[in-house]
């Protein structure tokens, strides 16, 4: 019959047993609440920045796609042709063109600088989802020579234009007249109204039919630029490898994770600085395993003795204590991760209830655009805490145990 190893046997009496020093035994329960608490707070903190990082992900490629092409100089020519050869590429779900151009907008006397985006309706939806971020109006209502324009409300609100206004497009290039050089204007009417939830689209983007465009910033026939969609946007390097391989010309490629590289990058680094500031928590509650050993093995000395008489070796006996210090630690790791995955998987359901019960708000959706919680719970980040909480519980279980391990017979029981 298989028998345990009586180091593990004995580490487990030591948790299990009632000491005569209740204050240890504490202490023992104080470390391990805490490192369920580290735990717990650490998988739900970074839920929580996943979910927001995802969700900003996702409200920014909803309006823009994931892979840009262009030649020199940000033109394209006859990318009909180019379009064809993408759309069989694998990965690639969608492809669509743009005009881009940088202008200003006019009415009274408001003056807003926005980015204009020509686009053509019925290929704009294989790369961007603006249909479902229009508040008025719809993407069709561009048209060729309508000089429709559709911008964000933020925008709208800062013109003091609603649906149905004129607007006055100022062109960065000149036009040459008998007056002198004389800056390009054009009357556009607000023909649609989108709100993302991103300042950078809703008060600096101007959508408008793509050859309006091409007139506007003499493009001639031109786009600025081919917009991809891939299946997963993941994928960017393995398209990229596609696209060298399978085209002859030379082209200009920047994905979605090079366009705002600075702002990803910003909520990583904000990401890995609530790490390290939560972690603490489970290195304080680790220290205090240190002190609950150090007494227990204090407390020990005279059964120390005794089983270092009987034959017992020095590291049987670090073994006993690392042992018991090591089911405190993955005790608290293991009810830390219930904790906080149940948390995580139920944010939705928590966070209204605690508005419920205080009367307020987390996130009100008058202030904010992001009005909710959101979670994100990725089972890497999990085992990647659980194996931090038991490294940091072994780490300091040795030095106690290593101090039960000198303990000398003679000097533990002269004064028994």
């Amino acid at each position: 019959m298989f028998k345990l190893p009586y180091e593990l046997l004995l580490g487990i009496r030591y948790t299990r047993a009632k000491r005569r020093n209740g204050f240890i035994s504490f202490i023992s329960l104080s470390s391990m609440i805490g490192i369920a608490l580290g735990v717990t707070a650490l998988i739900t903190v970074l839920s929580i920045m996943n979910g927001f990082q995802q969700e900003l992900r996702d409200r920014i490629l909803d309006m823009t796609a994931h892979m840009t092409l262009s030649q020199q100089g940000e033109r394209l020519n006859h990318w009909q042709d180019l379009y064809h050869v993408v759309k069989t590429l694998p990965n690639v779900s969608g492809a669509a063109p743009n005009a881009m151009g940088q202008g200003m907008l006019t009415h009274g006397d408001k003056v807003k600088g926005v980015l204009v985006r020509g686009v053509l309706p019925r290929y704009e939806r294989e790369v961007a989802d603006i249909d479902s971020k229009m508040v008025y109006g719809k993407l069709a209502d561009l048209a060729s020579r309508e000089y429709n324009i559709i911008i964000g409300t933020e925008l709208a609100n800062g013109l003091g234009v609603s649906m149905g206004d004129k607007i006055t497009m100022v062109a960065p290039q000149a036009a040459i007249s008998p007056m002198g050089v004389m800056p390009r204007l054009k009357r556009f009417t607000v023909s649609g109204l989108f709100e993302v939830g991103m300042h950078e689209y809703d008060s600096a983007l101007a959508i408008i039919h793509i050859e309006d465009a091409q007139r506007l910033f003499k493009m001639d026939h031109q786009v600025s630029a081919l917009q991809l969609r891939l299946d997963n946007l993941f994928d960017v390097q393995t398209v990229r490898q596609h696209l060298k391989d399978t085209l002859d010309d030379v082209l200009y490629m920047r994905d979605w994770t090079q366009q705002h590289a600075n702002f990803f990058k910003a909520i990583e680094m904000e990401k890995k600085m609530m790490f390290i500031v939560l972690a603490l928590i489970i290195m304080v509650a680790a220290f205090n395993i240190v002190s609950t050993m150090v007494m227990v093995v204090t407390d020990k000395q005279k059964d120390i003795a005794v089983l270092r008489t009987i034959g017992a070796a020095p590291w049987s006996i670090q073994t006993i204590f690392m042992v018991q210090g090591m089911i405190i630690g993955v005790m608290g790791a293991v009810f830390g991760i219930a904790g906080g995955v149940a948390i995580a998987l139920n944010i939705d359901v928590i966070v209204p209830f605690i508005e419920g019960v205080f009367g307020f708000e987390f996130f009100p959706a008058d202030v904010y655009y992001i009005s909710k919680i959101p979670s994100d719970l990725h089972w890497e980040d999990v085992w990647f805490v659980a194996g931090l909480a038991f490294v940091l519980t072994l780490l300091a279980t040795l030095y106690p145990a290593r101090r039960a391990a000198k303990t000398q017979p003679a000097e533990a029981l002269r004064y028994e």
